[in-house]
């Protein structure tokens, strides 16, 4: 959990010390911009290779490496004195944490019983929402009263405490013996039709949600400070949702990544529809916050019980597959944007996510696919 909350947040910060980092460096807001980008891109294209790669590795290993590259990347980025050194740091944590999303479930879930694996995943989740709730505005804050490259260091501390933790009482095993290697469920046609669904409601989600200040501003008409506080609100609602989401999803496993899309389309599409009223923005987009979260969870969580071979590697595509839903929503989002207005951003993420809810409804539908796990 403390890992999972010190890589979310070492992910996000650049989005709290844009300015700062480009009055430093003398480059441009956007050109820090691709910070983000860039980490997304990388993790969404290095997810399943490097899980392949390293399939053979003893996790305790692998993670404990992971571990070492987050707290040295943090150190380099902390020391960068151009732009070009804190890229290449950022795109190291990139690939750390690409494969720390794969490798993470498997282990975890794997020292409890399979009855309570759902709330193990939910505790992950909580840990990696707190990033954006306290870990990014507090970073943010530290950097306003200091220079931007010490909350950038900040990291290297708990990546450390967590790298030891895990060095010292993680046991060390072959990947394929450790009891959540393989999926509960192995079935090849409900794992397509999860992946499908998460990253419709992926890029739905950023088509929207990444010009949301815009929205908040120009659509229903709150100012800079009430956006502030609205953000604050949207990640209180995430952290609420997948809290609740992490409770109830080892009874209703399919309802929650089922429920969580659908919430997330009536949020999109409510802002779109009732947003120029502010008390209605309000309530949408808690709805929005509250399901963005559980969308990524549930869908991890289905990967564990559905992969049709290593868990791992299943969890790797997943991973992938939603930040290049991310990636491409962003940028549909822009066109969108450019084409129309930002309502218009809005009600395309809305229907792509109404897109994702069909897939999960049709799979119903279709037969089972079973393929023997391990193959």
């Amino acid at each position: 959990m403390l890992a999972a909350f010190t890589f979310n947040t070492a992910e996000n910060l650049p989005v709290g010390l844009l300015e700062l980092i480009s009055e430093s460096l003398r480059v441009s807001v956007s050109a820090v911009g691709l910070l983000v980008t860039g980490y997304g891109v990388t993790v969404a294209l290095a997810s399943l290779p490097l899980a392949h790669v390293m399939r053979a590795v003893p996790r305790r290993h692998v993670l404990t490496g992971l571990l070492a590259a987050l707290v040295v990347s943090s150190l380099v980025a902390a020391l960068a004195t151009s732009y070009w050194l804190l890229l290449v740091a950022r795109l190291l944590t990139a690939l750390a944490q690409a494969l720390f999303w794969a490798v993470m479930g498997p282990v975890a879930v794997g020292l409890f019983a399979p009855g309570v694996r759902g709330r193990v995943v939910g505790a992950l989740s909580v840990a990696g929402s707190l990033a954006l709730v306290l870990g990014v505005p507090a970073g943010t804050w530290l950097g306003r009263q200091t220079d931007w490259q010490v909350p950038v260091a900040v990291p290297a501390g708990p990546g450390i405490v967590s790298l030891v933790t895990i060095a010292v009482l993680l046991p060390t095993s072959r990947p394929e013996e450790e009891r959540a290697a393989y999926g509960t469920g192995p079935d090849t046609r409900r794992f397509g039709i999860v992946l499908a669904a998460g990253t419709l409601a992926a890029t739905g989600a950023f088509a929207g949600f990444t010009y949301l200040v815009k929205f908040l501003g120009d659509v229903s008409g709150f100012s800079p400070s009430t956006v502030t506080a609205l953000f604050v609100a949207f990640g209180i609602a995430c952290l609420a949702g997948v809290s609740i989401t992490g409770a109830l999803l080892d009874r209703f496993p399919r309802a929650a990544l089922t429920t969580a899309v659908a919430t997330q389309a009536m949020g999109m599409l409510g802002l779109y529809a009732a947003g120029t009223d502010p008390v209605a923005a309000v309530v949408f987009l808690v709805l929005m916050g509250g399901a963005l979260g559980p969308v990524f969870m549930t869908t991890q969580n289905e990967m564990l019980h559905c992969a049709p071979g290593r868990t791992d590697i299943a969890l790797a595509a997943n991973s992938g597959a939603y930040n290049a839903g991310i990636a491409a929503g962003a940028a549909l989002g822009g066109r969108v944007l450019s084409l129309a207005d930002v309502r218009g951003a809005f009600l395309v993420g809305g229907l792509l996510t109404v897109g994702a809810c069909a897939v999960l409804l049709a799979g119903r539908l279709l037969p089972r696919g079973v393929t023997r796990a391990g193959v």
